[in-house]
């Protein structure tokens, strides 16, 4: 079990250092060079990748390193999609846990939204991160490494 986390402007990269520190898992931050970040902790088994800025660079690369059993943290439906075709399991920075069940509707919601926007309409702006998103994240994170580790078991 590795944690590959999609790290362009992802809000969460300390969390999920400090549990996979805390739990003995790998983590590799992916990102594109136009979100430069430099990890300056301690824990040893933090790889961060950095991808040239080209359409889905980063989204290609995390896949290619995805395997069954990993988690995959991303905003990005079609990498989830891809992540739980791969046997992964992923979350969003929000605390959504991704599965076959919302898999379907989110990504009509995203081609919805694709759609008004190619049009010239708006969709809503998201809303200012708060402690209670940490919270749903970290608790969300912990809920899927139980899981992995019990279907190992």
């Amino acid at each position: 079990m590795k944690i590959l986390v999609d790290a362009d402007a992802c809000p969460v990269k300390d969390i999920i250092i400090d549990v996979a520190e805390e739990r003995r898992i790998p983590v590799i931050m992916i990102m594109d060079t136009s979100h430069p970040w430099q990890y300056e902790g301690t824990y040893q088994n933090v790889k961060v990748m950095t991808e040239d800025k080209a359409r889905d660079g980063v989204d290609i690369a995390l896949i290619n390193l995805t395997n069954k059993n990993d988690i995959v943290v991303t905003q990005d439906y079609g990498v989830a999609a891809m992540a739980l075709g791969k046997g992964a399991k992923a979350l969003n920075q929000n605390g959504l846990i991704f599965s076959s069940k919302n898999m379907d509707k989110l990504l009509f919601e995203r081609h919805l939204g694709q759609r008004i926007r190619r049009a010239g309409g708006r969709t809503k702006n998201p809303r200012k991160r708060t402690k209670e998103d940490d919270e749903r994240f970290l608790k969300a994170l912990l809920i899927v490494i139980d899981e992995i580790g019990e279907a190992k078991e």
